[in-house]
């Protein structure tokens, strides 16, 4: 796959149909993905009507890029995300995120539905990830790299910019849903961690698990966005409770915590409005 030229493709397809150049972009992960209901959407473009994009088929994601301004920001929106699990390489995998560094966004917002690995934590609340372990995937950097995208060996010292996780935190407190801090750990999927996986995690100093976002966050810090991810904490880690997981319970957790999620992210923005935008010193 020649990613370069695949996302030159994708990019001419929709540039005409953009209605701005957004300064975020915002990935709406599972529970979240109805969010964008609440907005007044200026143009959507299915996942399927661009060439050479993947798609993804899990439930709860519903596949399109939308456009809508969010206090005042243009801001693009990915309804639902592609998965490594689904038989993509990593570098689709990441391609929405160069692509929406392409379309101009700066800033990349992710968020997800994770599993909780710190017993000092409790599904339903929120963890802010302030660092990630993506060891157990390949990385979205390898094989040639594009010059205009990076450079070859990039610092990973600050993938969650410390000034967007201090926004974040604000906006938990002003909420009423203070947000917890922590490691956020990629597996590949998409069956979920056995016990002794689960305690392999939290001896790696992860507090909480997930099969996305990391290799987003690194693709996208690649290529210059500032990167903020937030995880919706939605079950216990296998082995920490007697009750068996499943992606429905997962979908039902995020579905309580949506309501409260999405005040936290309206009042992000809103305070991300007087965030220099351009400024990655």
């Amino acid at each position: 796959m020649d990613v370069k030229s695949t996302l030159e493709t994708c990019y001419r397809s929709i540039e005409s149909k953009m209605p701005f150049q957004p300064k975020i972009a915002l990935v709406l992960g599972s529970g979240l993905g109805d969010y964008a209901q609440r907005l007044k959407v200026e143009q959507s473009i299915d996942y399927r009507d661009i060439p050479g994009f993947p798609t993804s088929g899990v439930p709860g994601h519903k596949g399109r890029f939308l456009f809508a301004h969010i206090h005042n920001l243009p801001v693009v929106l990915m309804q639902g995300r592609v998965h490594y699990y689904e038989g993509y390489s990593m570098e689709q995998v990441v391609l929405p995120q160069r692509l929406m560094a392409m379309m101009g966004a700066e800033i990349l917002l992710l968020t997800n539905a994770a599993g909780c690995l710190n017993p000092a934590f409790q599904p339903g609340e929120l963890m802010l990830i302030r660092d990630h372990i993506a060891t157990m995937i390949p990385s979205p950097l390898r094989g040639p790299n594009v010059p205009e995208w990076g450079e070859r060996f990039p610092d990973m010292s600050d993938v969650y910019d410390a000034r967007l996780r201090k926004i974040f935190l604000q906006a938990g407190e002003e909420t009423g849903m203070p947000l917890r801090e922590g490691v956020y750990i990629q597996l590949p999927g998409p069956q979920y961690e056995t016990p002794a996986e689960v305690r392999m995690c939290r001896l790696l100093g992860a507090d909480a698990v997930g099969m996305s976002t990391a290799c987003e966050a690194v693709a996208a810090r690649h290529i210059g966005m500032l990167v903020c991810g937030v995880s919706c904490l939605t079950n216990f880690g296998s082995g920490m409770t007697e009750v068996p997981l499943n992606h429905a319970e997962v979908q039902k957790m995020g579905r309580q915590v949506t309501g409260r999620f999405e005040k936290v992210i309206e009042n992000a923005i809103e305070k991300i409005s007087g965030f220099v935008i351009g400024e990655h010193a």
